[in-house]
Formats: C-alpha cells, sequence, structure tokens
C-alpha cells in the first residue's frame, strides 16, 4: 500500500521494499506461527468454555468481554484466568437480567422502573426525606418532587411532619398498599431466592454476603463517577 501511496518516481523503489519487507515479515510469521496459534486456540477454548459466544461475535456485535484478553502469566494459571473471566462475565449479564427485571415488575405494578427503584430504596427505612431521597439516588430535587407525586397519588406512599422536628417533611411509605401491590410481584422470585440459599452452609452464606456488600460498593463507587462526571 505505501507504493501506491508515493509519487510515481518513487513508486518501483516502494514496491520492491515493500515486497522484501512482506517477504521478511512472512518468514518471522512462519517461525512463530505455531507458538502463537497454539496460545490463540488456548485462548479460544477459555472464552469458548465460559461464555455462549466467542470474544470475536461479541467485539462485531459493539461489546468487549470484560477482558478482552485472558490475562495468564506465570502467577495466573489458565483456570484461574477463566474463573475471572466467568466471573466478570457473569456479573455483567445478572446487571442486564436485573434492569430487565426491574421494568417488567414496574410494568406490571403500573408504575414506572424509576418509581419503582425510588420505592425500593425507600423501603429499607419505611421513611426518608426528600433531600434523602434524592442523594440516595441522585435524582434532582426537582425529579425526587415528581416521583413522590406520583407515588402518593398512586397511594404508595404519604407526606408527613416529622414527629421528632416539625419544620421537616418525611415521605412515608404505606405499608399495607407496597406490601399488596410491589412485594406480590417480587414474591415467588423470594421464594426461589431462599430455596437458592438453603443449599449453602452458614460460612457459604456468610460469604455471599459479605460478597455483595463488596459489590454494593463499587456499585455506589462508580455511580458517583458517573454523577460527578
Amino acid at each position: 500500500m505505501s507504493g501506491d501511496l508515493a509519487g510515481p518516481a518513487m513508486g518501483q523503489q516502494g514496491g520492491a521494499e515493500q515486497a522484501s519487507g512482506q517477504q521478511g515479515a512472512a518468514e518471522q510469521a512462519a517461525g512463530t506461527q505455531q507458538g502463537g496459534a497454539g496460545q490463540a486456540a488456548g485462548r479460544e477454548g477459555a472464552a469458548s468454555a465460559t461464555t455462549p459466544h466467542s470474544p470475536e461475535d461479541l467485539s462485531r456485535a459493539g461489546w468487549e468481554l470484560p477482558w478482552s484478553e485472558l490475562p495468564v502469566t506465570a502467577t495466573r494459571p489458565q483456570e484461574r484466568a477463566e474463573l475471572e473471566l466467568a466471573f466478570a462475565t457473569a456479573m455483567r449479564r445478572t446487571g442486564s437480567l436485573m434492569q430487565l427485571m426491574g421494568q417488567a415488575a414496574a410494568d406490571r405494578i403500573g408504575i414506572n422502573n424509576t418509581d419503582l427503584n425510588c420505592l425500593n430504596i425507600l423501603s429499607f427505612s419505611g421513611h426518608m426525606t426528600a433531600g434523602e431521597l434524592a442523594r440516595a439516588t441522585g435524582l434532582t430535587t426537582a425529579s425526587i418532587t415528581g416521583v413522590i407525586d406520583r407515588l402518593e397519588e398512586a397511594g404508595f406512599v404519604r407526606r408527613e411532619r416529622d414527629p421528632s422536628d416539625r419544620r421537616r417533611v418525611v415521605v412515608q411509605i404505606t405499608l399495607k398498599k407496597a406490601v399488596s401491590q410491589v412485594a406480590s410481584v417480587f414474591a415467588p422470585m423470594l421464594r426461589d431466592w431462599r430455596e437458592m440459599a438453603a443449599r449453602y452452609s452458614d460460612d457459604e452464606l456468610r460469604l455471599i454476603v459479605d460478597f455483595y456488600g463488596r459489590v454494593e460498593q463499587v456499585f455506589r463507587k462508580h455511580l458517583l463517577r458517573l454523577r460527578d462526571g
């Protein structure tokens, strides 16, 4: 290609140099082909063992695996690299399914996904101020006001004066409504989770709980990064 781009006076010389370079490259490639092919085959095998699509297929679709190459080193053997790849891939799949589940549940309940997320966050304490809910979700004060208005109109929350500080208004979840129309949608999945948890020992469950606590910290870190950015 470099000969074609050069001027006519340099065409033959550039073509000769290019041909010579190609011959040298071919000889070098021939010398390393077997080693490279073996390494590539190992990586392809590891990827196909942990994912239903090859990395090439995902790249063509506009995505990359969490790690584009398996980080195999002297201190990180092939099995460990495969496990790390499977871990990150599973996290991506679980995240996508959680978003889809949230949207499907919101559709079934008859509210939008943002309102359902706010209601879910509110359910952990039962009541929060609008400002606290805004900070927890990253939404603006105006957006949170709209969320609370919609949830109050639907009967899921109510605004009340804080008994300990009458100047403050808190958003109180309407438990009966939330249990009957929200918790009931998630109840079958929660039963499956309970059955799944029964398969693990106490120590294993402690490890899983610790893992999800660390996952939550990572999510919070990157939520702040995206909001501040």
